[in-house]
Order: C-alpha cells, then structure tokens, then sequence
C-alpha cells in the first residue's frame, strides 16, 4: 500500500459501498484524495479530511465543469454505479437509460474530460461486472452496461499507452455492499436469495468491498505498471465455473 503514497486518486461512488471501502483504503496508504459522488453528507462520512466534490458524473455539463478545476491526478477510480434487474422485456426503458447514464456514460464522461488531467505513468481502474463478461437471467440493462465498461477499459488502454497510462476493469461478483443489501431486502425470499447469490462462486460466500478495494489499490500502484487493457475477474472463483 506504501505505493499509493502521495499519488492524488479521484474516486466516484464515495459515498459507500466499494467506492467508500477503496477511498478508506487508498487514505491509509497515504494517496491524497478527491471523493465525488451524488451526496455531500455522505461523502463527508466517508474521509472527512478529503477533498470532496458533489457530482452526477452523468451530466456532461457537471463533469466538463469538474474538469476544469479539478488538479493533476495520478489515478481514478470510478465505482459509482446502479443496479437495475429485469428481462430485456420487461425493463422500462427510462430503467434502461438510467442504468446506461450511471455506469457508462457517468466513467466515459470523467475519462473524456479528466482523460487530460492524468499525468504521465497514471492509472485508471473502472469497476464492471462478473455479469458483463456472462449474461445470467434478469439482468440485461446491468449486464450490458457493464459489459461496455470492460470495452471502454480496453480502448482507453491503447489510447492512453502513448503517455504510459494505464486503464483497467475489474469484474466483481457479488459483494456485500448496500447496493446488494437493496437488493436482498425487496425479495420475497431474502435468505433464499442470499444463498443463491452466495452459490454462484465455489467459495460459496460474498466478496467484501475491502477485497475489491484491495485489488483496485493494487492496480492503481506502481506495483502493477505493465498491467492495462485488463479485465480482472474477482468473483470467488464464479469465472472459473460459468
């Protein structure tokens, strides 16, 4: 973690689950932090020593104006997102195009704008999904959307070689994060839910968002720098089964 000291990280989705877990992280491992996310309060709770920024990084206006006063950094993590569930058939579409806004369009903006912001031998981690790499039932927005953070990954990696950024996705399965909690609590079966949810990986448990968090500090260091164009799996073994 030494390696992340004195490197100015931007994390989005600060406010809780993995973004909040990561920006802990990465202030422990002295990097020097800009926390955006929809809720100052939370943000606030999260690291209040850090700089904070309240933004829906899917307005292009908000970001473009970040942009401008934001300073140098050596790295972003962008983990805000949303999960939405549902068949192609039976997700409404403004369902569909708010999932799109908050987990593609929402990392395409900040690399649009902030792409210039990066100095050189920076890094880039964006947060994807298990789910992007292999469709499962009831989750096509989600699925889709994250599939495009993958890609996105990838065609930022060979834009950005040229000035020695790199850019990568990680792929969690599910976590244990408020966004899940959501989730379980709206089910008919919560515990049943839970467990097939626990299944779906050979561990047979959840990931925390500290084991997430660990993996992005790694690839935001100087310890992973011939690492880019990468989706990383980190599923409890899920990849290695589907």
């Amino acid at each position: 973690m030494s390696s992340l000291r004195g490197k100015r990280i931007l994390v989005t989705g600060a406010g809780s689950g993995i973004g909040r877990a990561a920006a802990r992280l990465f202030w422990d491992g002295g990097a020097d932090l800009v926390l955006a996310g929809r809720r100052l309060a939370e943000l606030q709770e999260t690291l209040w020593v850090a700089k904070h920024v309240p933004l829906d990084h899917s307005d292009e206006a908000a970001v473009a104006a970040f942009a401008e006063q934001c300073p140098e950094l050596d790295g972003m993590f962008l983990a805000a997102g949303q999960l939405v569930t549902g068949s192609v058939a039976s997700t409404p579409i403004a369902a569909f195009d708010a999932t799109l806004a908050a987990n593609l369009r929402g990392p395409w903006l900040l690399c649009h704008h902030l792409g210039p912001r990066l100095r050189e031998g920076g890094s880039v981690v964006l947060v994807g999904s298990n789910i992007g790499l292999r469709a499962i039932p009831d989750s096509a927005a989600y699925s889709v959307s994250k599939a495009g953070v993958h890609m996105l990954a990838r065609v930022l990696a060979l834009e950005w070689a040229p000035r020695r950024i790199r850019c990568n996705a990680i792929a969690p399965g599910p976590v244990h994060t408020p966004m899940v909690d959501t989730r379980l609590a709206a089910s008919e079966d919560p515990g049943a839910d839970l467990a097939r949810l626990s299944a779906v990986n050979p561990l047979n448990r959840l990931g925390t968002e500290v084991e997430v968090a660990l993996l992005a500090a790694h690839l935001l260091s100087d310890e992973s720098t011939w690492t880019t164009g990468t989706v990383i799996p980190i599923d409890g073994g899920a990849d290695a089964v589907f």
